[in-house]
């Protein structure tokens, strides 16, 4: 994935945000690997909190950077119901942003309520509740190193 995203947004200058909290793992483990000049930034929006279903979006903090006339990638866990990353990228375009740029560790295979491209993506899987690498099971196990899977019983 980082080679893809250095080959794509080199020479850009780009704008790269983590988007907490579930982005944390990733953005941390592609940032050393990108290979061009960028600035970072965050932003804290959320539709889940600790629960397991989400609800409206949450704006906590950020966008603390301008990104007008910028290239903006944003990082983050997964690509679930696609409502997140909507809300988020409509943020950054409505605030001026050139281009807007996904990355996810984890793409959900599903159905989605809205129509995200995410033009970098890790590993895709079936649709299951997923945790580890970022993604938390009500608020835990972010900090496991590999991707677990909820039990179907």
């Amino acid at each position: 994935m980082a080679a893809r995203i250095n080959q794509t947004l080199s020479g850009s200058d780009p704008l790269v945000i983590c988007v907490m909290t579930g982005g944390v793992v990733p953005f941390g483990q592609l940032l050393p690997r990108f290979q061009f000049p960028l600035q970072i930034d965050y932003v804290h929006a959320t539709r889940y909190g600790k629960r397991l279903q989400g609800g409206q979006l949450q704006w906590i903090s950020g966008p603390h950077q301008d990104p007008r006339d910028r290239v903006v990638l944003l990082i983050d866990d997964i690509l679930d119901e696609g409502t997140t990353l909507a809300g988020i990228e409509a943020r950054y375009r409505d605030d001026g942003a050139r281009e807007v740029h996904k990355a996810v560790l984890v793409v959900k295979d599903r159905p989605r309520q809205h129509d995200v491209k995410v033009e970098f993506a890790g590993l895709e899987v079936p649709n299951r509740y997923v945790f580890g690498c970022g993604m938390d099971y009500k608020g835990y196990l972010r900090n496991i190193a590999g991707i677990y899977a909820e039990v179907e019983l």
